[in-house]
Parts: C-alpha cells; structure tokens; sequence
C-alpha cells in the first residue's frame, strides 16, 4: 500500500520509521518532509496547511492511508476534507482536535465531566482577567488558548508578572489569536509524565510513559520550547498511578469526547501531573508529541500501519498494543539561541554513522538538503534517540551518540533524563 504523511519535523521522521517496517507498505509520501525523511520517503513540496493540494495528490497518487502529524492541520480540519472525498485518514476530525485547538474547551469538558485537572477560570477580555489576578494565588499559570507551538504556557511566580502575561498574550498577541481567550489556572506541583493513546471513537489503547523537557536550558531555566528531550518509561508512572488514570481519566475523556458527538479518532496525549491528590490532566494534545514519539515508537513492538487502521475502522479492541521491555532517551541537538534567534544552514557532519548502529536513531526535526549536503533549517535540528536496557544505559547510550554529530552553533541540554536518577 501507499502512505502519504503530513509533516516535516521529528515526528514525523518517527512516524515514517515505524510506518517503514510494516510489510504491508510499498511506498512512503511525506509532504512537504525534510532531509532525514527524504531517506526512507518521497518529500512532496505540499505544505500541511495546504488542504486542496494534500487531497488532490492523495487522489492522483491512489494514496491508500494519509497520517497526520502535526496539530494545525488537524485543528484546521484536514481530516474532514479527506474524509469528504473517500480517502482513508488517520487523525481525528475538526470537531474532535478541538480538544487540543482550544484549552478553554477541554477545561470545560474536565469540568463538565468531572476530570481530574487544577481549578480555573476561562477569560475573553484582559480586564477580567486582571481584576480576577488581583485576588489570586501564586504562582499561577496562564495559558493562551489556542495553538501556540507548544510555547503559550506563562507560569507567574508574582502578580506583577501575572499581570505582564496578560498583556503579552491578550494584548501584544505574542501568539496571534491563539490569545484571544486565556485560562488562568492554578499552579500544580509534582512530576508531569506524558501519555500517549490510540483511540478508535469508543476503545482507548494505552502506550508506554514518557517523560519530556520543555525549558531550553539545564536545570528546567530558560524559555519554552518545543522540547528538548525525552525519556521512556516515566519510573513515576507506576501501576497505581496506571490504574487512577484508567478509572477516572482516559476512558472518561473518550466517553466525554463522543457524548458531546466529537467522536474522537487517532492519538490522544495526555499530559499529567502526579499530585499530592493524584494524577490530574494539565494538557491534551490530539496527536503524537515531539519529541515523545521519538522514545515512545522505537519501543513499539505491533505494526504501526494495523493500528492505525484499527482506529480509523473501529476495532481497536482487537488490537493486542506491546512495548519493548527496555528504554530510551531522545537528546535534542538544537541550533544555539532557539526558541528565540538562531542561525541556519550549517553542514551536519557525522550522520553516516548511525547508518548501521542498532537500536539507535536520527530524527531529523530541521534539516534540509542544500548542494548534495544535509544542513541545518531549524531551531530543533535532531532527536538523537538510543535505546539501552534501563532509563541509565539508555541516557548513556544517547549521550555518547550526540558526540558523533557535529555542526556549527550546535546546541543541546546535558541533563536530560537527570531525573531518572531520583527514581
């Protein structure tokens, strides 16, 4: 069969490794693709917001399934339009990538059906917002509603900050219209574990723990980024926390999503924190994170293509979901200055040597091909992954792999996966 995938970063490049190893595929589509996916797939220079286009080669292509992986164009209704002519899609439609689209939705659906999450308020004007801050709490978080790449988070230690949130989100549109509506919640302590699922409308199939980094530099200091590495398992996600989650948690957000008829179908992430009252959802995500996918997909052990189709047809109970009984650790090498400035178009040196090395991975996140060369276009340029037998051999593993690569203003945290060691 023929696959087609949506995206151009590490996701992605997982996503395309693992659909790869089926032995139903015949051949790989990824639009518009970079550098690293360019190895295992045909790049199309099609962009992912670019619906018409999407679906049209789709259809002259005789795409048998189209995988989604980024969270615009599942929020913009991409699903649908394929759906509106015949295609097979894997990714839920518009009206269910609400659940990530919109924070002051899924607020209100945790409420409505009693999910466990941090109490909070939803606000459309920065004066209520303000006037609401006056009597908080702190530290407090705001997030901006909307799609914000991962970035619109402010957590306020002071009212005075608080306050300079909401100026930066309602009224200097840091993240465009994403801040048109924030919600202010209150400030949660505990460990955050990240939950990835497969979800077919009704039956929710869980996949191994992860744990990410956000802030750009060591010691959780510095901004926001997309993520700057990851680790899987979490050894904080335990079999009692497992077993919270499944009663009050995962199968009530599936049964929440299809009583509000937003039939949810795809990936659901779950974003946790283990508080002292016990696990409470901080975020979804209506797709596979990055870099989560990059640990997370290694470790698979079914064929990605058979799942996919089982949620897309409904049958996912059917499915017998198994992980490796091992770990891995996912290093982001970054291009120095992200996520705020940073230059690109350097020479990455040292890739071949991945070529043959087992149970290690690199995921091209922004690379480009330029003269016959793989350069840097990104601020998030690799997700070097290694596997190892625990978190610890495995957070070796990919430290010791990140000193094969090389390139100018490269740049990574060196303490991911540190928490492994306080387990």
């Amino acid at each position: 069969m023929k696959v087609l995938i949506v995206g151009s970063g590490g996701r992605e490049h997982a996503i395309a490794t693992a659909v790869a190893k089926s032995p139903k595929v015949d051949k790989i589509y990824c639009a518009p693709g970079n550098a690293g996916i360019g190895q295992i797939a045909e790049c199309v220079n099609i962009g992912a917001m670019e619906f018409d286009k999407l679906v049209a080669f789709a259809k002259e292509n005789e795409i048998d399934l189209t995988v989604v992986g980024m969270d615009d164009p599942l929020v913009g209704g991409v699903v649908d339009e394929f759906e509106k002519e015949g295609l097979r899609v894997f990714g839920p439609r518009k009206n269910a990538a609400i659940l990530e689209g919109s924070k002051a939705f899924s607020k209100d659906l945790m409420k409505k059906y009693n999910i466990p999450t941090a109490t909070y308020e939803n606000f459309n004007s920065p004066e209520e917002a303000k006037a609401y801050l006056e009597t908080s709490k702190y530290p407090i978080v705001l997030k901006a509603d909307g799609l914000a790449l991962g970035k619109g988070v402010l957590i306020c230690n002071t009212k005075e900050e608080a306050m300079d949130g909401v100026n930066e989100l309602m009224l200097d549109k840091k993240f465009g219209d994403a801040g048109n509506t924030i919600v202010i919640e209150e400030f949660m302590t505990g460990r955050e574990v990240s939950v990835l699922s497969y979800v077919d409308g009704k039956t929710i199939k869980i996949m191994t723990s992860a744990q990410d980094h956000k802030r750009a530099k060591d010691g959780d200091q510095g901004l926001n980024t997309g993520g700057m590495g990851t680790f899987s398992p979490s050894p904080f996600y335990t079999d009692e926390v497992d077993e919270f989650c499944k009663k009050y948690i995962y199968q009530a957000t599936v049964d929440a999503m299809a009583a509000e008829g937003r039939e949810f179908k795809g990936i659901i992430f779950f974003g946790l924190m283990l508080t002292e009252e016990g696990p409470k959802v901080l975020e979804y995500n209506a797709r596979f994170g990055d870099p989560e996918a990059q640990v997370v997909l290694p470790r698979m052990q079914n064929d990605i293509v058979e799942v996919f189709e089982a949620c897309i047809d409904g049958t996912l109970d059917q499915i017998d979901l198994q992980f490796e009984d091992n770990a891995a650790v996912c290093v982001v090498l970054a291009s120095d200055g992200y996520p705020v400035s940073y230059e690109k178009g350097f020479e990455i040196k040292g890739l071949e040597q991945f070529e043959q090395k087992e149970g290690y991975y690199v995921f091209h996140a922004g690379t480009k091909l330029s003269d016959g060369k793989i350069v840097t276009n990104g601020g998030r340029v690799l997700g070097v992954t290694a596997k190892g037998k625990d978190l610890k051999e495995a957070r070796a593993n990919a430290y010791e792999a990140t000193k094969l690569i090389d390139f100018e203003n490269k740049y990574m945290r060196n303490d991911i996966g540190k928490a492994i060691d306080e387990a």
